[in-house]
């Protein structure tokens, strides 16, 4: 039996407490949990995204290999979430941390309400694609079929994204 590393992409993302720290914390545990991280994008100062009443995000991209299935990765991001002091209150509310699982190798992966690769509002969403952008431009969105640089030059929004 043969394993194969899968691409993944991940964006991070927290609006409370010691930012860059957990930001950092979150790193290291998904490089000892998840795989070995190939990329990292700039970290980006970005406003709230659908409850807007709340601190500006840190947020960053990555890429890491691993060997984990789509639902061991969301598993083991729920973990390191968790164990970084996430506390799910409400939806788009402020958080320590937030890891989403944006992309899976050309994979799309539906299982309903639980998880969907690509992230479903990804090509939408400014603070997901800048960073991206960065260290995948020619990713290939395997629903849209257009690289991560296409889908930015596409996108409308205005939100602010800086990177610091």
């Amino acid at each position: 039996m043969s394993f194969e590393y899968k691409k993944t992409y991940l964006l991070l993302g927290s609006n409370l407490g010691n930012r860059e720290l957990l930001l950092e914390n979150a790193m290291k545990m998904i490089e000892i949990e998840i795989g070995e991280i190939f990329a990292k994008s700039s970290v980006y100062e970005t406003a709230a995204w659908g409850k807007t009443d709340q601190p500006n995000f840190l947020n960053l991209a990555l890429g890491v290999q691993t060997y984990l299935t789509p639902i061991e990765l969301l598993n083991s991001v729920m973990a390191i979430e968790n164990k970084l002091g996430r506390i799910r209150e409400e939806k788009w509310g402020a958080r320590l941390i937030d890891i989403d699982v944006i992309l899976y190798g050309n994979e799309v992966v539906n299982l309903g309400d639980i998880l969907k690769i690509p992230h479903i509002e990804m090509h939408n969403r400014k603070f997901v694609l800048q960073p991206l952008a960065e260290i995948a431009p020619n990713q290939i969105h395997p629903i849209l079929k257009k690289t991560i640089l296409e889908l930015l030059e596409d996108l409308n929004d205005s939100l602010l994204v800086a990177k610091i």
